[in-house]
């Protein structure tokens, strides 16, 4: 039985609910990983809204909802080079910014070369789906580089590793997770 809706911080939906309480809303690593946190922030702090997977993309999501962009947030997969070696780590920014790739992702990560991952191998490598990846429940060592605004943000709206639903949680809850680091100047 599913938990009565709780009120969302912001949007226009027809119910939220802590995440933990309604893991068919989410890609099966995210629900796995909010099953094992361990962070200071309660995993009941990230909720999950049921939406249209046809207004997933950001700018349709916040139309349709309500959403201020200055809320939502998008986590893209970037793959870094150095030599043979490859690299994947997640970069987390508002959707307002975009994410400094070519500077500061690529001398963070200490590679030649950083590019965004081919959308097939972000869906692969993640298990999550196109237009939802979520910085919860990545794989095992991937880095996970987020903004400082980001981070700071009393609520951010993000990807539930679904293009149908979305996760609101506290910023500060995203650099509690496996491998975070809140990086200065990540996007722009």
């Amino acid at each position: 039985m599913i938990n009565s809706s709780v009120t969302s911080p912001f949007g226009r939906f027809e119910g939220s609910w802590p995440a933990v309480d309604r893991p068919d809303l989410l890609a099966g690593p995210v629900a796995a990983a909010l099953e094992r946190y361990s962070g200071t922030e309660p995993v009941e702090s990230v909720l999950v809204v049921d939406t249209d997977p046809e207004v997933a993309d950001t700018a349709a999501f916040s139309a349709a909802y309500d959403v201020p962009l200055e809320v939502s947030a998008n986590c893209v997969v970037i793959a870094a080079k150095r030599g043979q070696d490859v690299t994947y780590a997640a970069c987390v920014a508002l959707a307002t910014t975009r994410v400094d790739v070519n500077k500061s992702v690529r001398k963070h990560l200490g590679a030649r070369k950083a590019s965004f991952a081919p959308m097939e191998t972000a869906v692969a490598r993640t298990g999550m789906e196109y237009g939802g990846i979520c910085p919860v429940g990545l794989p095992d060592g991937w880095p996970l580089l987020i903004d400082e605004a980001v981070a700071s943000s009393p609520y951010v709206l993000i990807g539930s590793g679904r293009r149908r639903g979305k996760l609101i949680l506290p910023g500060s809850f995203l650099s509690q997770l496996p491998n975070a680091e809140v990086v200065a100047g990540l996007a722009g």
